[in-house]
């Protein structure tokens, strides 16, 4: 395991659904001693305060007015919520991330946050909510490998899915993200790839913290 030779401030991992970055976003947070943030879990509380209220994911005026109710809550308990991992959920947190206006509602939150000192993950913060970030790491596998780890983990949950179901979401999901208009998913012009297709969850960690040391080092020089 890399060893700790410099402490670096935030820490924005990007990447795909299912290619372990939220694991290894959590190992790393905890290793620097950094507050951590799924910055998915925030497009996915929206996506179920929108569902309860019988609105629309689709409708940017219904996401907006849950995004904007999230910044009054506290996301700390509500984003434990279990039900929040749901296929369903993830469905329709893809739908309200599209929105402009939910993606900006939401943009403050996530920058108070990583002013602390932090890890986040999610799809653009590398891009747009930390672009300052000390470490930027982008993370993928291929399509098959992340397809079924997110099968293993929905039946885990109990939900009754076929791989084939969860491959062909996958894709969509995959191409609706990096669609968008606004914000899309891409790696930014500094971040660092990990393939996460052959590696144990200890080797991608390990891999990221040789990353992470390299640089911070280049930036105390």
């Amino acid at each position: 395991m890399a060893l700790k030779t410099a402490k670096p401030k935030v820490i924005a991992i990007d990447g795909t659904f299912a290619s372990g970055k939220g694991t290894l976003a959590k190992r790393l947070a905890a290793h620097y001693g950094l507050s951590y943030l799924d910055t998915g879990k925030l497009y996915r509380a929206t996506a179920k305060l929108v569902i309860d209220a019988k609105g629309d994911p689709d409708s940017a005026v219904d996401a907006e007015k849950a995004a904007r109710a999230l910044n009054e809550m506290d996301i700390d308990s509500f984003l434990s919520d279990p039900t929040l991992k749901s296929g369903g959920i993830g469905a329709a947190a893809s739908k309200v991330a599209v929105h402009p206006v939910v993606r900006q509602a939401l943009f403050q939150l996530q920058r108070d946050f990583a002013k602390q000192g932090a890890v986040l993950d999610g799809r653009d913060i590398g891009t747009v909510i930390c672009p300052d970030a000390d470490v930027k790491l982008y993370v993928d596998a291929k399509a098959e490998i992340r397809a079924a780890r997110r099968h293993a983990e929905l039946v885990g949950y109990g939900e009754d899915i076929s791989f084939k179901t969860v491959l062909a979401q996958l894709k969509e999901r995959d191409s609706r993200d990096m669609g968008r208009k606004d914000a899309p998913l891409k790696p930014a012009e500094d971040a660092h790839f990990l393939d996460s297709s052959d590696l144990s969850v200890e080797d991608a960690f390990d891999r990221a913290c040789q990353i992470i040391e390299a640089v911070i080092q280049r930036q105390s020089q």
